[in-house]
Order: structure tokens, then sequence, then C-alpha cells
């Protein structure tokens, strides 16, 4: 059995002064503790514009500041919104395989496609069509890691030339 950490990073009103950097650091100051504990996972969403229900919407970089606090645990994206209105795959593909650098390995990938309209509307993303932009967007930042020059790409909600996507990650 494996243990793990989940953050969303929650903060219910009212907000004081302060409130979110306590959050933020409390977080980490958590992580490092499951690291000496040995905990296996730690593992961060993404999300924007939910006010009190999380706010998480760096979690690349919480995950960069976790990776430098820390030794054996694992960094998890669980998860990073992959649908190119959000992130772009090649810089998700560039952002990923720099994490796993800098953790010496440990960065584990999970995906998602937003829950929420307010989400959604934010970056104009139909709600019928995001599952597929997902997948399509998904599939193509794996490719993005593994191949060397990345062919390119024609797809239905996103198209990138031929280029080799930089760094690559330590994990094979």
């Amino acid at each position: 059995m494996k243990f793990g950490v989940f953050y969303e990073l929650q903060l219910p009103k009212p907000w004081k002064e302060g409130d979110e950097h306590r959050l933020f650091h409390e977080a980490l100051e958590q992580i490092v503790l499951a690291d000496r504990l040995g905990f296996d996972h730690a593992w961060e969403v993404e999300h924007h514009f939910l006010d009190e229900y999380s706010h998480s919407s760096s979690p690349e970089v919480f995950l960069a500041a976790a990776a430098s606090v820390t030794k054996n645990i694992r960094l998890g994206h669980g998860i990073r919104q992959v649908i190119p209105n959000y992130n772009h795959p090649a810089r998700t593909a560039e952002g990923l395989a720099t994490l796993d650098i800098m953790s010496n390995g440990r960065v584990e990938f999970g995906i998602g496609e937003g829950a929420t309209r307010l989400e959604l509307g934010g970056f104009h993303i139909p709600a019928k069509e995001k599952r597929a932009m997902a997948i399509e967007a998904g599939e193509q930042i794996a490719n993005m890691m593994v191949l060397d020059p990345y062919p390119g790409f024609e797809g239905k909600y996103f198209s990138m030339p031929c280029r080799n996507v930089l760094p690559k990650p330590v994990q094979k």
C-alpha cells in the first residue's frame, strides 16, 4: 500500500492579509514532513477562478518548490489542465520535463480538462468538447516528451510543426 498527500489549497472566506501566503507555505511544510515520514506521493491540482475551493492555479511552481526541499517523495500533477487554451501542450511537456530533471525523476503526471463552467468559460473552452480536447493534447504531450524530434501534429484542437521539444525528462 502507498500513501500520499493531496492539495487543492482550499481557503474559506473571509480572507485576511497573508492567508494565501500561510496556506502555500504550510502545505509545503506538510510535504517536507510527508517526505521525511516516508510518504510516497504529494499531489497538487490545477484550478482557476474557484474562490475558496482551490487557490492552486500554478501547480508547476508549487511542485518545483516542493522538489527543492524534498528528496524521495514523488511529486504529482493531479491534475494538470492540458487543453491548449489552458496550457499549450509544448509548454506542458517542457515544464514536466524540467520538473522531472530538477526533482531527479520524481514526477507523476495526471491530466485533466476542467470541471466547472467558471473555469472553462474563462478560457473559452466549449464544455461539450473538453474531453476530446484533453485527450488529443495529452497524447501529444507524451509524444513531445519522448520523440526526438517531435514530428509535429495537425489535430482538431491544436497544431504544431516539427520541433525538438526540450528538455527531455529523466524518467523513461
